[in-house]
């Protein structure tokens, strides 16, 4: 997944894995190479993120390190970020910042 600079920003961990991870943190509006077309990041992403190769649909599994991790809650296109917005967990409770605030300990 070279970049149009010759840098590789993301990295697929296993051939059948359907997402890649960000090898670096990448600012807003960063360019990536994505099945060959530029995909421009719309906020800035941390390092180790996860970005569909392809597009995954709903319902079907997000597969990292040859294994599923979760599932799809909506279609998710080639080059977007995959996180607890567009996935859910098959093993763990998912939860948003704002939803982990009534598990905090007080």
């Amino acid at each position: 997944m070279e970049n149009s600079d010759g840098t590789m920003p993301l990295l697929q961990i296993h051939p059948t894995d359907n997402i890649a991870v960000l090898r670096r943190s990448l600012p807003e509006g960063a360019t990536y190479l994505v099945e060959g077309r530029p995909h421009h990041l719309p906020r800035a992403l941390a390092l180790g993120h996860k970005i569909a190769l392809s597009t995954i649909p709903t319902g079907a599994k997000i597969i990292k390190y040859g294994v599923p991790i979760g599932s799809a809650l909506v279609d998710i296109a080639a080059g977007e970020h995959v996180h607890v917005h567009n996935m859910k967990s098959d093993y763990l409770p998912t939860y948003t910042l704002e939803e982990g605030e009534k598990y905090a300990a007080h």
